[in-house]
């Protein structure tokens, strides 16, 4: 906090309760500022000035919140939707401000980062800096090497450019390498087709629908998508669908990393 605020929108900030539930802190006496009971929610105060409430210290609110979640099917990647459930609903926590960074289809589960940081989100998303998303994917049918090759090269899914060339990455139906056997029993679900076909498919772009595009492009429609990781993030074994957690200060890191070194290599081209 470079500068004063208001006592009511710095508790608000600091996770304390809402914006109204917070006043009532204040106006009830509540609140100690440097060791004095305020009872202003419009006082302002800076970093230097020592905030209590019940007698407990307030630390100031980080500029910026990061969290990962793990997106399940059945919810809309967006801050508010007058019919469907957002992702944002299972944030509870989450401040004023949040957004999903990107959008996941509300039939594709997966990676989905959730942030206030605007500037942060435009270099992931900006689509001069090309940051990679990897998604497992499942279509019907058999994916040829004739496939392979028209998605590596990149392929006309209707717009002027063809997309970026892409990786692809074929899994057999039953696969021996531990780490792939691993992610497979991850993802897979019951009542597979009888011909299938299972991939990871590594794009630098982000266009509408893009990944059923391609491979519709190929005459494989998509029947289960997942997004597993940007850029540096992973999505966590561990974090259930419908789970998040904050990312860690080496994560939060590794994202403005990929953000600017991107844009470094794009001014170089």
């Amino acid at each position: 906090m470079s500068k004063a605020v208001r006592l009511d929108k710095f508790l608000a900030d600091a996770g304390k309760g809402t914006r109204s539930e917070v006043k009532k802190f204040i106006q009830k006496g509540l609140v100690q500022v440097n060791g004095r009971t305020v009872k202003k929610p419009e006082q302002k105060i800076t970093e230097e000035d020592r905030v209590e409430l019940l007698g407990n210290p307030v630390s100031m609110a980080p500029e910026f919140v990061y969290y990962i979640l793990h997106k399940p099917a059945g919810y809309v990647s967006a801050t508010e939707d007058r019919y469907d459930r957002t992702v944002m609903e299972l944030i509870p926590e989450a401040r004023k401000g949040m957004f999903p960074v990107g959008r996941l289809d509300k039939d594709t589960e997966g990676l989905l980062l959730i942030t206030d940081d605007g500037g942060l989100a435009h270099e992931l998303l900006s689509p001069a800096h090309h940051v990679e998303k990897t998604y497992f994917v499942r279509v019907e049918g058999t994916v040829t090497e004739e496939d392979r090759q028209k998605l590596e090269q990149g392929i006309d899914i209707g717009e002027k450019r063809l997309t970026l060339p892409a990786k692809v990455q074929l899994f057999p139906q039953e696969d021996s390498d531990r780490e792939k056997a691993e992610l497979l029993r991850r993802v897979r679900t019951e009542n597979l087709p009888e011909s299938y076909t299972e991939l990871l498919l590594t794009i630098r772009e982000g266009k509408f629908h893009q990944v059923k595009r391609m491979m519709k492009a190929v005459g494989k429609p998509v029947i289960y998508l997942k997004r597993i990781s940007m850029g540096p993030l992973t999505l966590p074994d561990e974090l259930k669908k419908g789970e998040y957690r904050p990312l860690t200060e080496e994560e939060v890191q590794k994202l403005k990393n990929t953000g600017g070194s991107s844009a470094e290599k794009q001014k170089k081209c």
